[in-house]
C-alpha cells in the first residue's frame, strides 16, 4: 500500500507522566547526560587546543518524560582535578550561566590547554521554566603532546631486515624493545605516549597498557603519524620497573612488494615513546625512547603480515622480557631510526578493540586431520586457540568466507592473501594463543596439525573493529528484511579498521572513496561515526596532491590518482554528512581550502560544461551472464561523462553550501553559477527528447538525474515513468544499477511515489538483489550481485558498496527518522514513516547528538499505531496520513487542544504537525 493512498483518522495519546500542571519551582525535570569531548567519551591524549564539548538532555528521573522540555541556559565547570570539580571549583573554566539552548559543538574557552593536562568537567542546565538541574556525572579529557619539542626522545628500532624478492610478500619478524627504569617515589599519575609503526603493543611490568589492538590508526605516514596516550599509573611501582614494546609491520612496512598499483612502503618498524611520571611529593620524571633501549627480533612472533597472517613459535617466548631483572645482555642496542616525516598527532577516534567473542556453530571433519570450524557469521578479526600438546607441534589456522562443495575451504577469492596463522606449541601444559598483528575476514576456519581431535571449544572467533557506539536499532515484521539489515550491520562493522575499508579478506583492504559516498550517511544510523569520518576526511586531505588531485584510495597505500570525479566526490560528500547528521561544521571549516583546491582543479577538465573525467563508470552493474564481473552489454552501461557531469553538478551544490558556512560568499556564487552551466550542458548533451530519457536510458542515468535535480520539472514524471518501466520490465522488479546508481536508488523511487516498488525490489529472494544474497547463505553484503558465481578475481563476500542507500532508506523512510536540513544534527527532526508492502510493523531508534529519537509503527485492529519520542531540546515536523486536521485527535481530545502539537498544513494526503519534545502515541484508522 502506498503512503499517499492511506486514509486515516488519528488519535494521539501521551506516553509517560502528564505535564498538564507544569512546575514553576524545584529542580528541573531534565539533566545533562552523555557528555562528549570532540565526539568522544572521556578521550585521552587529544590535541585540539579548543576541544568541542557537548551533551544530551535526558529526564532527570523515572516518570519524568514530558513535553516541550528544552534548555534555556547552561553552565560548564572544568577543573584540573576530580576533587576540585567535586567542590564546584572550575579553576580551568567556569562559564557561569550562559543563556543558550546550544548543547553541541561548544568550544572550550578557559585556561590555555598545555601538554599532558587532564581536564575534568560537568554540566548543569536550566529548563524552559527557569528551573535548574543537578550537575551531570563528571567526564574528563586529557591533552596529548602539543608541541614538536615535547617529543624529546628518538625513533628507535632495528635497522635490519631480509630483502624480499620482487614477487613475494614481505616477511619480517616482530621487534621486541625494552628499557628498565627505577622510580624513587610513590607514583601519583603516569601517562605513556607511544607511536609504534606499523603496529605496536606496550606493556609495563608484564601487564599490557590499555585494551587497544591493531594500534595506532592508519595514516599518510609522511603527513601525520598517530600516537596513543595510555594512563599507566596502575602499572608502575616504586623501585624497579620495565617497559616493553612489541612492534609489528602493519601498513608501514607494506605487506606486499607489488600489487595492482604499487604498494607504498615506508620502511622498517620503529618506535617513539615518552613516559611521564608524577610522584605524590610533587616531583616528576620522564623516560623516552633512545639509544639506551635494547632490542631483538628473536622472539616468538616470527612473521606478521596483515594479509597473510601471523606465525608464532611459543618455544621462542621471552619469559619476563617486560619485567624488571630480565637478562637482556644478548639483545642488541636499539638502532636510531629516521622519523617517518609526518606531524605527530592524536587520532581523535575510538580505538580498535576486541568487541565480541563468538563460539563455533558447527565443526566438521571433511578430510583426515582437517577440521572446519563454522562460526555461523562472516566476521572480521581472528581466532583464539586453546590447545595442549607436545612441544614443536605446529597448528595452522586458515581462514575463508565460504566452503567448496566437498566441505573444504574456498580461498580463490582471497587472491594472494594466505590468511593463515601458524602456532607452534611450547609444550608442558594448556596453551592459549591469539594473534596481535594481523586480521582476517572469515566465517570458516580450517584447523590442521591439532594434536588429537579438537573439541568445539578449542577455537573462538574474536570480532575486531573500531569500538564505536551503536547508534540505534531497526526491526520489522519481515524476517528477510531483518536479515538484510543484520547483514548490512555485520558488513559495515567488519570494514572499520581506523579507516573505512572496502573488504577485509583478500589482498586489498583499502579505503576506496567511492564505496562510502552515500553509504557513509547510512552508517551514521548504525554507529556513532562522527569522529571516525572526520578523521578519514583529514586522511583524504593528507593524500591530496599539491595540484588539488585527490586519490581514489585514502590513505594512498595504493597510488590511485586517476582524477575521475565520482570516487573523489566523497571528499566533499562526507563533510556534508557530518554536518547533517552531527551538526559538525568544523570539518567543513578545517578542510575548506583543500575542498576548494580539488573543486577548482577538476573544473580545469570541463569541456563545454561537460565533465569528461570518469574512471570506473557505474561499477558492478548486474551483468548479463552469471560469471561476468562487469557487464559487456552496451544497454546496461551508463556513459562515464554523464555520470561525472551529474556528480560534479551535485558536488558544486555541496561546495556552495560549504562556502557559505565559512563565509566565502563569492565562492558560493561562483559554484552555483558553474552548477547552472553544468545543468544546461547536461540536458543539452544527454537528453533525448524523442525518447524522454538521458543517453541510452539506463536505470542509473535516470536515477542520478532525478536524485540531483538535473531534470526540468516538466520532464520529471516522464523520466520517472521510464525508470519504473526499466525496473519492472527489463529487470523483472530487481536491482539494475551498480555502485553509483544504488547510492540513490531507493530514495528516488520513494520520493517519486513508488516506495512499494523499492520494497518489492528489496525483498525479492531471486537474482539479483540483497534477498538473493541471503538465500545463498550470506551473512554480510557481497561485492558483486552475482557473488556466488562470478570470477573470484574480484568477488568479496563482505563489501559495503552494494549497500547503496538501503541503510538510509530503512531508517529514514520505513522508520521515518530524518534530520531537518534547517537544523543540522537533528536539532529539528522530520518524522515521516512509510507503511508499505506486507509490513505490519517497524521499530526504529536513533541516538542523535541531541538524544534518543524513536519512531515505531504497527497495524493492529484496523488501525495504524505510531509511537514517537522526540528528545528534549529538539522539535519535530511530523507527517501523519489523514484527510484533514478535523479527523485528528490527541488523547481523545481535538487536535487544537493537544499539548505539544500544532497543525501546520495538509500536504500530499498528510496532516503536517509541529511537535515539541516528548513521547506520543498516534492511532489512525486504515
Amino acid at each position: 500500500m502506498r503512503q499517499t493512498t492511506l486514509i486515516a483518522v488519528l488519535t494521539i495519546a501521551l506516553i509517560g507522566a502528564s505535564t498538564a500542571c507544569r512546575k514553576t519551582a524545584g529542580p528541573a525535570d531534565v539533566a545533562a547526560a552523555r557528555l562528549r569531548c570532540e565526539s568522544l567519551s572521556d578521550p585521552m591524549g587529544i590535541d585540539a587546543a579548543h576541544p568541542r564539548l557537548g551533551w544530551v538532555l535526558q529526564p532527570a528521573g523515572p516518570g519524568l518524560v514530558g513535553r516541550g522540555h528544552r534548555q534555556a541556559a547552561y553552565r560548564i565547570l572544568v577543573a584540573s582535578t576530580p576533587s576540585r570539580l567535586a567542590a564546584d571549583e572550575g579553576d580551568l573554566w567556569d562559564t557561569g550561566r550562559v543563556e543558550s539552548n546550544l548543547s553541541i559543538g561548544i568550544e572550550y574557552a578557559g585556561q590555555p590547554m598545555t601538554s599532558g593536562l587532564r581536564a575534568h568537567w560537568k554540566v548543569r542546565v536550566w529548563d524552559e521554566s527557569g528551573r535548574i538541574s543537578e550537575w551531570s556525572e563528571p567526564a574528563a579529557w586529557s591533552m596529548g603532546l602539543l608541541e614538536p619539542g615535547d617529543w624529546s626522545g628518538r625513533w628507535i628500532g632495528m635497522n635490519v631486515g631480509e630483502p624480499t624478492p620482487a614477487d613475494e610478500a614481505r616477511r619480517l619478524p616482530a621487534r621486541y624493545l625494552r628499557r628498565e627504569i627505577s622510580l624513587a617515589g610513590d607514583v601519583e599519575q603516569a601517562t605513556a605516549y607511544i607511536s609504534g609503526l606499523g603496529l605496536s603493543e606496550l606493556s609495563i611490568n608484564g601487564r599490557k597498557a590499555g585494551d587497544h589492538v591493531l594500534s595506532p590508526a592508519l595514516s599518510e605516514y609522511d603527513k601525520h603519524v598517530f600516537y596513543i596516550a595510555h594512563d599507566v599509573t596502575a602499572l608502575l611501582q616504586k623501585g624497579a620497573n620495565a617497559v616493553g614494546v612489541v612492534l609489528g609491520n602493519g601498513r608501514f612496512h607494506a605487506p606486499r612488494v607489488k600489487d595492482p598499483t604499487g604498494m607504498r612502503n615506508y620502511g622498517l618498524p620503529r618506535l617513539l615513546l615518552r613516559l611521564d611520571v608524577r610522584f605524590k611529593d610533587g616531583t616528576s620524571t620522564s623516560l623516552v625512547s633512545d639509544g639506551l633501549w635494547k632490542a631483538t627480533d628473536r622472539g616468538p612472533i616470527t612473521a606478521d603480515n596483515e594479509y597473510d597472517g601471523e606465525e608464532y613459535d611459543a618455544r621462542m617466548e621471552l619469559d619476563g622480557w617486560d619485567k624488571p631483572g630480565f637478562d637482556d645482555s644478548k639483545w642488541a642496542a636499539a638502532d636510531l631510526m629516521d622519523a617517518p616525516g609526518g606531524r605527530m598527532t592524536a587520532p581523535m577516534i575510538e580505538p580498535i578493540r576486541v568487541v565480541e567473542t563468538l563460539r563455533p556453530a558447527a565443526v566438521t571433519n571433511p578430510k583426515p586431520g582437517v577440521f572446519i570450524y563454522d562460526l555461523g557469521q562472516n566476521i572480521v578479526g581472528w581466532c583464539r586457540l586453546h590447545v595442549q600438546g607436545p612441544a614443536g607441534t605446529q597448528i595452522r589456522l586458515r581462514h575463508a568466507e565460504t566452503l567448496k562443495a566437498d566441505g573444504t575451504l574456498y580461498t580463490d577469492n582471497l587472491r594472494s592473501a594466505k590468511a593463515t596463522d601458524v602456532y607452534t606449541l611450547h609444550g608442558g601444559g594448556a596453551e592459549i594463543y591469539e594473534p596481535r598483528f594481523t586480521y582476517h575476514g572469515f566465517r570458516f576456519v580450517e584447523m590442521t596439525g591439532f594434536p588429537g581431535t579438537p573439541e568445539a571449544d578449542a577455537l573462538e572467533g574474536r570480532v575486531v573493529h573500531d569500538d564505536m557506539e551503536r547508534a540505534g536499532d531497526f526491526e520489522t515484521s519481515n524476517p528477510l528484511l531483518n536479515k538484510i539489515a543484520a547483514n548490512i550491520l555485520w558488513g559495515t562493522r567488519g570494514n572499520y579498521r581506523s579507516i573505512p575499508t572496502d573488504c577485509p579478506q583478500r589482498d586489498e583492504r583499502q579505503g576506496w572513496l567511492g564505496d562510502r559516498s552515500s553509504v557513509s550517511r547510512g552508517e551514521a544510523y548504525l554507529f556513532d561515526v562522527a569522529a571516525f569520518y572526520a578523521k578519514w576526511a583529514r586522511d583524504i586531505a593528507d593524500a591530496q596532491k599539491g595540484t588539488g588531485s585527490v586519490p581514489d584510495v585514502a590513505p594512498a597505500f595504493w597510488f590511485c590518482y586517476n582524477d575521475g570525479i565520482v570516487w573523489p566526490s566523497t571528499f566533499v560528500i562526507v563533510p556534508r554528512m557530518l554536518l547533517d547528521m552531527y551538526g559538525d561544521a568544523g570539518t567543513i571549516k578545517a578542510l575548506y581550502p583543500a575542498l576548494k583546491k580539488w573543486a577548482d582543479y577538476m573544473a580545469g577538465f570541463l569541456k563545454d560544461g561537460i565533465m569528461p573525467r570518469n574512471t570506473y563508470g557505474d561499477w558492478c552493474v548486474p551483468p548479463e551472464t552469471p560469471t561476468l564481473i562487469h557487464s559487456k552489454d552496451p544497454a546496461r552501461v551508463t556513459r562515464g561523462d554523464l555520470i561525472s557531469t551529474a556528480y560534479y553538478f551535485y558536488d558544486l551544490g555541496l561546495m556552495a553550501r560549504a562556502a557559505e558556512i565559512v563565509g566565502e560568499k563569492a565562492d558560493a556564487a561562483r559554484w552555483r553559477q558553474m552548477a547552472e552551466t553544468l545543468r544546461e550542458a547536461f540536458n543539452r548533451t544527454f537528453f533525448d527528447p524523442a525518447k524522454g530519457v538521458y543517453d541510452n536510458g539506463t536505470q542509473t542515468s535516470s536515477v542520478l538525474a532525478l536524485a540531483f535535480g538535473l531534470v526540468p520539472e516538466d520532464r520529471r514524471a516522464g523520466l520517472f515513468a521510464h525508470l519504473v518501466e526499466k525496473i519492472e520490465k527489463e529487470s523483472g522488479g530487481h536491482v539494475g544499477t551498480g555502485l553509483v546508481g544504488a547510492q540513490w536508488l531507493m530514495r528516488v523511487l520513494s520520493d517519486n511515489g513508488r516506495p512499494d516498488l523499492a520494497y518489492a525490489m528489496l525483498t525479492k529472494s531471486d537474482y539479483p538483489g540483497w534477498g538473493y544474497m541471503v538465500s545463498k547463505g550470506a551473512t554480510t553484503i557481497w561485492e558483486l550481485w552475482n557473488g556466488d558465481t562470478a570470477d573470484p578475481a574480484m568477488n568479496s563476500g563482505n563489501h559495503v558498496m552494494q549497500i547503496g542507500d538501503l541503510a538510509i532508506w530503512m531508517r529514514q523512510y520505513l522508520a521515518g527518522i530524518r534530520p531537518d536540513p534547517e537544523s543540522p544534527g537533528f536539532g529539528k527532526i522530520i518524522i515521516r514513516p512509510t507503511p508499505v508492502g506486507d509490513l505490519t510493523w517497524v521499530r526504529g531508534s536513533y541516538e542523535s547528538v541531541h538524544g534518543t529519537i524513536r519512531s515505531s509503527w504497527k497495524k493492529e485492529g484496523g488501525e495504524l499505531i505510531l509511537e514517537v519520542t522526540i528528545p528534549p531540546n529538539t522539535t519535530a515536523t511530523g507527517y501523519v496520513p489523514a484527510a484533514s486536521p478535523d479527523t485528528v485527535t490527541e488523547g481523545g481530545r481535538p487536535l487544537n487542544g493537544a499539548e505539544g502539537v500544532k497543525v501546520l498544513r495538509t500536504e500530499a494526503g498528510c496532516v503536517v504537525l509541529a511537535v515539541e519534545s516528548g513521547a506520543y502515541r498516534f492511532a489512525a484508522k486504515i
